[in-house]
């Protein structure tokens, strides 16, 4: 991408301010999600998949809102939810409850909508029916997938880079998927199994858009070695690969941003937290991941920069031994 051909941006330079930025609104984010925890609304908006219940999507011809349908709804299955999904005449029914025989609530459901509205008034679009058990462990079976694909991303890094990138890189990833869950509590967005889809795809983009960054610094390594200090050859692999990084991340939030616009209510949300975790990524990339390679390196001691004050410390060590 000629835009960044000679790209030379003191992206290491930002690093403190950008520690900070991401701390602020980490912080903001918590506590916005400790708001919804404490009003009793969970700090985590489940849906059906992962509550239980029964979901109904319907279309009703005739003119209504909201308030008459639930007012519907509320008659024969207390507690249940009403939202406009979609255009005006198209709603969502959550009911809070199921029967054994699973589709019975939506049956009460529909049949007290069509006496309301009258035959041939109200079309059917969707009905999901999940119970109370099955709900928790799709939950523990969701948390023990993001876990597992941690525990893999480790192994990976372990034997394709040393410790100190490993750590770096995981750092990226837990700064991406924390920010992503807490926008997803504050946003109120809706958490279903395409959700957690949603959050393993952006681990696997994060960490493969970081894997790049991580590369060029070694190679940069190989070929330069001591000729520039390890914060000059950080920045300049970053610089190197920022054309692909905005090309890979422009590229696929348009194919998301069309999903968004023109996928529908259904994949609208799934395509929004795809977005969000695209931005915060290429972020992380960007400013988070060399960042923190650089600080661990300095702290360690274990920099292959200009000096190599580490590696030439535990040689000497060596030798006197």
């Amino acid at each position: 991408m000629r835009l960044f051909q000679n790209a030379n941006y003191d992206f290491l330079g930002f690093r403190r301010k950008a520690y900070v930025i991401s701390a602020v609104v980490i912080a903001a984010l918590t506590a916005g999600a400790l708001y919804f925890q404490f009003a009793d609304d969970g700090w985590l908006n489940y849906g059906v998949d992962f509550e239980g219940g029964t979901l109904v999507q319907v279309t009703i011809e005739r003119d209504t809102d909201v308030a008459e349908l639930r007012d519907v709804v509320e008659t024969v299955v207390p507690g249940s939810e009403v939202a406009n999904f979609g255009s005006d005449n198209e709603f969502l029914v959550r009911a809070p409850a199921m029967t054994e025989a699973g589709a019975a609530v939506s049956d009460v459901l529909v049949t007290a909508m069509n006496e309301h509205y009258g035959p041939g008034q109200v079309r059917v679009d969707r009905i999901e029916s999940v119970g109370p058990k099955i709900g928790s462990e799709l939950q523990s079976d969701a948390a023990w997938a993001l876990f597992w694909s941690f525990l893999a991303t480790l192994v990976y890094l372990a034997f394709r880079f040393e410790w100190r990138f490993g750590v770096a890189a995981l750092i990226a990833t837990l700064h991406d998927v924390l920010l992503t869950l807490l926008l997803i509590s504050v946003l109120r967005l809706e958490v279903s199994l395409p959700t957690v889809a949603a959050v393993l795809t952006i681990i696997g983009y994060s960490l493969n858009d970081t894997i790049v960054i991580f590369d060029r610094i070694r190679e940069n390594r190989k070929a330069i070695g001591r000729r520039m200090t390890s914060l000059e050859l950080m920045n300049r692999s970053v610089n190197e690969t920022l054309g692909r990084t905005v090309i890979t991340g422009g590229s696929t939030l348009l194919a998301l941003l069309s999903l968004f616009l023109l996928g529908g209510e259904v994949i609208r949300e799934f395509a929004l937290i795809l977005i969000l975790g695209i931005l915060i990524g290429t972020y992380s990339s960007i400013l988070i991941g060399a960042a923190s390679l650089y600080d661990i390196e300095q702290k360690t001691g274990e920099s292959e920069g200009h000096h190599g004050h580490g590696r030439v410390k535990k040689e000497a060590a060596r030798a006197a031994l």
